[in-house]
């Protein structure tokens, strides 16, 4: 194992009815003036964003609002946020929405705080500073982004897929009410679960230090999500079901599913991104869609941890050699993605790139991490296109 820094600030309040709480919430964090960012209209036409506007104006709490958050969310919003925060003198960022309010808001509070064009962090040239302090109501279990120090960003010219870290960007105060995710399309739901699985999934296959009480927190959150997943997926309303995948989703990418290892290998996430990048594809679908085209590239590199996998998590017998179980394990993880109805490739996913566009991906992927990345295996351009073509 190695050693490893953990750092969770955000405050969670969790359950029935804890929207109303969002004006205590601001007040105790110093909110006076908020900017709420939110995406299209759901959280209109379900009464959610008047909940929030009349709990606000009850507290003499004033409010600027801007939506239009979109998936995969797109930086020139991101610059409208910024002068307006700037215009309106605004203190404190609400983020009412899935991952895409939440990192767009995070991008947001980083170009309000710091000079420049905000677009140099998630291009890697420096780091911030600062950043507004932001709370959130999440509607949209997925991303992790209410917890985790993480946002991804698409620059629309060259169709540039980028995420940034930092300690910075992390939430004050996520709410999190179950309830609020039972208007979402199964499909929005299903993409959630698979995304939620992934940020675990990608700390899990490596070959750089373990701990076993790590390994048993991951595997049980995997199998948590891949249990209320399957009853969601009958029960869309199962507000217990609903209260697991929430919960679960913010723990999968709070760094606690990666304690003591190398810091994960992150890879279907960087060959998704260029696929969103492109394609503006639902994120949770298209990490279904590249994950067993990746599994079965790398397994042999790894294969201890996905043996493990396919017994612990995914239920396979032990019986046969270390490869067969392993790819027993990939296959499992396919048909559950497909009792879901997540794709396992491209071609179930929608898209077609042709040949210049698959090494268009794995260039700007190949850029996008340095060169080569991976913790399960290295992975350099010539590795990521041959999975980009295995996944056609």
């Amino acid at each position: 194992m190695f050693g490893f820094n953990y750092y969770t600030p955000t405050k969670v309040v969790f359950g029935k009815d804890t929207e109303l709480k969002v004006a205590d919430l601001i007040r105790e964090f110093g909110g006076t003036k908020v900017l709420i960012h939110y995406g299209g209209g759901s959280v209109i036409r379900s009464g959610l964003m008047q909940r929030v506007t009349d709990t606000l104006d009850g507290a003499g709490i004033q409010y600027v609002m801007l939506g239009g958050a979109v998936p995969n969310p797109h930086l020139g919003l991101v610059y409208e946020g910024i002068e307006l925060c700037r215009k309106e003198g605004i203190d404190f960022l609400l983020a009412v929405g899935g991952g895409s309010a939440i990192d767009s808001a995070k991008a947001i509070g980083y170009g309000v705080t710091n000079e420049g064009d905000v677009w140099d962090f998630y291009d890697r040239k420096r780091d911030v500073q600062a950043c507004l302090p932001l709370g959130v109501i999440l509607t949209l279990a997925a991303t992790g982004s209410e917890m985790s120090d993480s946002s991804v960003i698409t620059k629309e010219e060259g169709l540039v897929k980028r995420g940034y870290s930092s300690d910075h960007g992390r939430p004050k105060f996520a709410i999190m009410n179950p309830e609020l995710t039972m208007t979402l399309p199964d499909y929005q739901t299903a993409c959630g679960c698979t995304d939620i699985m992934m940020h675990t999934m990608e700390r899990y296959f490596t070959n750089g230090g373990n701990m076993e009480i790590t390994d048993s927190m991951a595997e049980g959150l995997l199998r948590t999500v891949k249990t209320n997943a399957q009853i969601l997926a009958k029960d869309p309303k199962n507000y217990d079901a609903r209260a697991e995948v929430m919960w679960a989703g913010s723990l999968a990418h709070n760094g606690l599913t990666g304690c003591g290892n190398d810091g994960g290998d992150w890879m279907t996430h960087m060959l998704e991104h260029e696929m969103g990048g492109l394609y503006d594809v639902a994120h949770g679908a298209g990490l279904a869609a590249i994950w067993g085209s990746w599994a079965r590239y790398v397994y042999k590199n790894c294969l201890p941890r996905f043996k493990r996998y396919a017994i612990n998590v995914m239920g396979v017998e032990p019986a046969g050699t270390d490869e067969e179980i392993a790819l027993k394990g990939i296959e499992a993880m396919e048909d559950f993605y497909r009792s879901i109805n997540m794709p396992t490739n491209m071609r179930e996913l929608g898209i077609s790139p042709t040949e210049e566009e698959l090494k268009d991906m794995a260039h700007k992927c190949s850029v996008s991490v340095g060169g080569a990345s991976g913790s399960a295996r290295v992975l350099n351009e010539e590795d990521m296109l041959a999975i980009y073509r295995a996944s056609m």
